[in-house]
């Protein structure tokens, strides 16, 4: 079922099949360059996905490219597995790398790009985890994207079709490829320059469904990258230099929004850096104020940002919590990440909360960070008794994961905790927070330490995860695969690496570079009483 309309307000409206598509779609002609641009996670994610819904976007509005979304719940297909000339492939995390395998084994594709042959169509993938370190992906894909992939990708499937015309063999496309800043061949590419593309254009959803994990909402990328540069952050350094989306263009894509949803948000890892965050907000209060009903969320809250102005304001847009993410309950450890908030910010933020009429706050925070000790987690006891005590009645839960060394930032170099030390953390803080009613979640160390020997992976692990798939993909694999294949895992995950040693990711031409990775490290560590 397929209608267009045309609104007023810029957006042209295709609706197929409940999903609501804004922008103009092509007729493809029969003679395209068919695409399959994979997403490793359910449907729901995938619509979730800015990232991967903008590419798609871009991909779709070609004339001469017919691209199908698959995702890993994916039953069937429209385009047929014999007629696919390349598949694209966003990875967001570690471990997508189990769904990518299931992918491939159902479509009958080899795992490792030289054992495909010639007719087989390019296989290969961008996203985070690839940015930062894509060197246990180099037997498994033809090419990777390194950085930002608007443009980039439409461009590269361009120039595959334009070579394919003028008879170029696979080797030869990949050799022209690898000329192209931001894309890595490892047949060919020695280096490789991280892509940064201007925000010249505000992203935003251009897919609406009501099968989206979150229904029928608008997303719009108000910045991307972060200036505050916590230690350990890979979306903070993969994504330096911080960007703003324009003023103009945030404000006309709520009203275009407006017209088709009231579910509107807005993302960016350090949403309200925006040096005009407050007329971003502003203006969809007027809106409220003047009677539209219009719910809106954020990504995230700086902790300068909890002002009664703001707060008030998402507090009408539908808010009845917000999280805080203050990373460690003591200021020293604070300071060593580079979350440089003092205990008054945060109390003042919680009162702040509490008196715009917030139903509560969640707390992100780390376990096992560099340096950490039981005081470190005293004082997350101390902070949260302060302010049940202070503000009886109000919603106070906490969320930590598991520090994880993660390439391309200053905490690459620092090993984790071993489990049996974050187990005994786990359950300190579990038992102090519910004697005084506090909910606590922790993400699982034992994953969070398989997540950390990928990050700093290296060539030996392509068959490790292959290996692992082999296994059934569950714990209990990833332990079995290092046995058979004689793998230690505590190299990666755990080990403290010297800054001298030679990184399978140094190849990456990424700014900020390595050197100022280590003086951001050495001078991080100085606030760890070492």
């Amino acid at each position: 079922m397929k209608n267009k309309t045309t609104h007023g307000n810029g957006h042209i409206l295709n609706s197929i099949n409940n999903e609501k598509f804004l922008y103009q779609k092509k007729i493809k002609k029969n003679n395209c360059t068919n695409v399959w641009f994979f997403f490793p996670g359910p449907e729901s994610f995938a619509l979730a996905s800015l990232g991967y819904l903008w590419l798609f976007k871009e991909l779709d509005e070609q004339d001469n490219i017919d691209v199908e979304r698959v995702y890993a719940d994916s039953k069937t297909t429209r385009l047929m597995r014999d007629k696919i000339d390349a598949i694209g492939i966003s990875i967001s995390f570690d471990m997508d790398f189990l769904a990518i395998f299931e992918f491939l084994e159902k479509n009958k594709f080899e795992f490792k790009s030289a054992q495909r042959g010639e007719n087989a169509p390019f296989i290969y993938a961008g996203g985070p985890v690839i940015t930062s370190n894509p060197v246990p992906y180099k037997e498994i894909f033809d090419f990777m994207i390194i950085g930002d992939g608007e443009g980039l990708n439409t461009c590269i499937i361009n120039k595959i079709e334009e070579l394919k015309r003028k008879e170029y063999d696979k080797s030869g496309i990949l050799k022209e490829l690898s000329l192209i800043e931001g894309v890595w061949v490892p047949e060919y590419s020695k280096t490789v320059i991280k892509r940064t593309q201007k925000l010249s254009q505000c992203v935003y959803t251009p897919i609406i469904s009501d099968k989206s994990f979150f229904p029928n909402t608008y997303i719009i990328e108000v910045e991307r990258g972060c200036a505050n540069r916590c230690g350990f952050c890979i979306a903070s350094y993969i994504n330096l230099p911080i960007r703003f989306a324009s003023c103009g263009e945030i404000i006309s894509n709520i009203d275009n929004a407006l017209a088709i949803t009231d579910q509107i948000a807005l993302l960016g890892a350090q949403v309200t850096a925006h040096p005009h965050f407050y007329d971003i907000c502003k203006h969809i209060e007027n809106k409220i104020d003047n009677g539209e009903n219009i719910k809106m969320s954020i990504s995230s809250l700086r902790i300068d940002a909890f002002t009664p102005e703001i707060v008030n304001i998402l507090v009408k847009a539908g808010q009845n919590s917000l999280t805080l993410a203050i990373e460690a309950g003591s200021e020293r450890l604070r300071h060593l990440v580079n979350k440089n908030i003092t205990e008054e910010q945060i109390m003042n933020a919680i009162d702040t909360a509490v008196n715009c009429g917030l139903k509560g706050i969640k707390i992100y925070g780390m376990l096992g960070i560099p340096t950490e000790t039981k005081q470190d987690l005293d004082e997350i006891i101390r902070l949260a008794k302060q302010i049940k005590t202070t503000h009886k009645g109000f919603s106070l839960s906490f969320g930590f994961s598991t520090f994880v060394p993660k390439a391309n930032t200053p905490f690459q170099w620092f090993g984790r905790d071993d489990e049996k030390s974050l187990n005994q953390k786990e359950n300190y803080l579990k038992k102090e927070l519910h004697k005084i009613g506090v909910q606590i979640n922790v993400s699982s160390p034992k994953w969070d330490y398989y997540q950390a020997v990928l990050s700093r992976g290296d060539e030996r692990l392509t068959d490790y995860m292959i290996e692992v798939y082999k296994q059934g993909g569950k714990i209990g694999a990833f332990r079995k695969a290092a046995k058979v294949l004689n793998i230690d895992t505590d190299y990666y995950a755990i080990s403290n690496y010297e800054y001298d040693k030679k990184l399978p990711w140094d190849f990456i031409e990424i700014n900020p570079g390595k050197e100022f990775l280590i003086n951001e490290s050495r001078h991080l560590m100085t606030y760890s009483g070492k």
